[in-house]
């Protein structure tokens, strides 16, 4: 069931404003750095996710729209081939105009137009377009997230360091004493229903609902720490080839990873950046920014593997989603509170999950009608399933059967690890 007119418009404007309070944090310099190919400037997220709405919904469904500047539609492209070239990705920062003003006149040039239509249009281009809305609102949700794991990124490069925000707690001091077993949650397997069937909003790739089996196996009941990860630093997990799948020791060696991104380690002492600025590492707190080949050689070298997306779903479902997520202003991953008997802490939230499934359609996927068939299927290729969210991402964007997917040695999201065991 779609979301009625006034539920549609006042989610619009709750959406909407939210990003404008994301960038309203950051410098006008701050928001034209492109700081490596995958990220994109805080600017050019605010237009994309600005142009997505003009695009799939102005132009095809408002009557007598005009739009702002016609040249736009190249510059805040993404890569939808249907409707038209695009500014390379790896070539957004060197997009000094529009300025950031311009910019956001574009956003509140569109958003007016979008509330008339919200409003005003008649029932069937209404009708016709109610779910493209949908999609583009989480669409710029998931901007949102982008638009602060990107802002890190750049912060990580300056030599001053800078905050993007003060810490709205004060972080215990890091300990050297390894964290507490995380326990394990065993879970019989069988024949099990996966994937979205509900009546609520779900992108394609969830979709259709569809049976998967599995062998029975236990799940970590928390996330992988950073202690833990440090253990196998120190063991010399970044140099022990046996650990790690071809293609992983390959990017480990031409990338020259040997810590998580953000770790430094000076004087004897590790650190790591955040968006708090950087911090004494904290032993406790779940690792992330890993890539899926360092997840998985982690996995190894503790005597596990990383869970199926079908068995994390199989244990997220039994439990809501709730969790440490953007709104909480924290903006870091936290340590763990003891899970409940029968359930599984960090879920949702702190780090995205990497999973060993790679991101293919479901058995009768179907994407997305026109162009908007380009938002997912097109990426069912060279990538890996991540789940749960982060501390990046807004509760009401995630659900159970929600599937994130990233290449396999990304490491600049909020993606961290949990382990799986076979149970015999």
């Amino acid at each position: 069931m779609g979301l009625s007119r006034e539920m549609l418009r006042d989610r619009y404007r709750a959406v909407r404003a939210f990003t404008a309070g994301l960038c309203k944090r950051l410098e006008t310099e701050d928001c034209v750095v492109q700081s490596m190919p995958d990220a994109s400037p805080a600017k050019w997220h605010l237009g994309h996710t600005t142009w997505f709405f003009e695009t799939f919904v102005l132009q095809r469904g408002a009557s007598g729209y005009e739009p702002l500047n016609t040249r736009y539609a190249f510059i805040f492209n993404s890569y939808y081939h249907a409707v038209g070239d695009r500014q390379p990705q790896a070539r957004r920062g060197l997009l000094s105009r529009p300025t950031v003003a311009e910019t956001d006149a574009y956003r509140r040039h569109v958003d007016r137009h979008m509330e008339r239509f919200l409003e005003d249009a008649p029932a069937d281009p209404f009708r016709e377009h109610a779910l493209v809305v949908e999609v583009g609102l989480h669409h710029e949700q998931q901007h949102q997230e982008l638009i602060l794991t990107d802002i890190k990124h750049v912060f990580a490069q300056n030599p001053l360091e800078p905050r993007y925000h003060i810490p709205t707690s004060t972080r215990p001091p890091a300990v050297s004493t390894a964290s507490a077993p995380p326990g394990w949650l065993p879970l019989e397997g069988g024949l099990v229903d996966v994937g979205n069937a509900g009546d609520d909003f779900a992108f394609d790739n969830e979709r259709p609902r569809h049976r998967a089996h599995l062998e029975p196996f236990e799940l970590a009941r928390r996330l992988v720490t950073c202690g833990e990860f440090l253990e196998f630093i120190e063991d010399g997990g970044y140099l022990r080839p046996e650990l790690w799948l071809s293609d992983g020791w390959d990017a480990r060696e031409r990338h020259g990873w040997e810590a998580p991104l953000y770790w430094r380690q000076e004087d004897g002492r590790r650190s790591l950046m955040t968006l708090g600025g950087r911090l004494p590492l904290d032993l406790g707190e779940p690792v992330c920014h890993v890539s899926y080949y360092e997840a998985d050689a982690f996995a190894r070298w503790a005597g596990a593997r990383l869970p199926r997306e079908e068995e994390w779903e199989l244990a997220a479902v039994r439990q809501e989603v709730a969790g440490n997520f953007v709104e909480s202003g924290r903006l870091h991953p936290s340590a763990s509170n003891a899970a409940r008997d029968g359930a599984a802490a960090q879920l949702y939230g702190d780090a995205w999950e990497w999973t060993a499934s790679a991101y293919h359609p479901y058995p009768g996927y179907t994407p997305f009608p026109g162009a908007l068939g380009e938002y997912n299927g097109k990426f069912m290729s060279g990538r890996m399933v991540l789940r749960g969210g982060s501390c990046a991402s807004p509760a009401a964007h995630l659900r159970p059967t929600y599937r994130n997917f990233f290449p396999p040695d990304a490491r600049w999201q909020f993606s961290g690890v949990r382990l799986a065991r076979n149970l015999l």
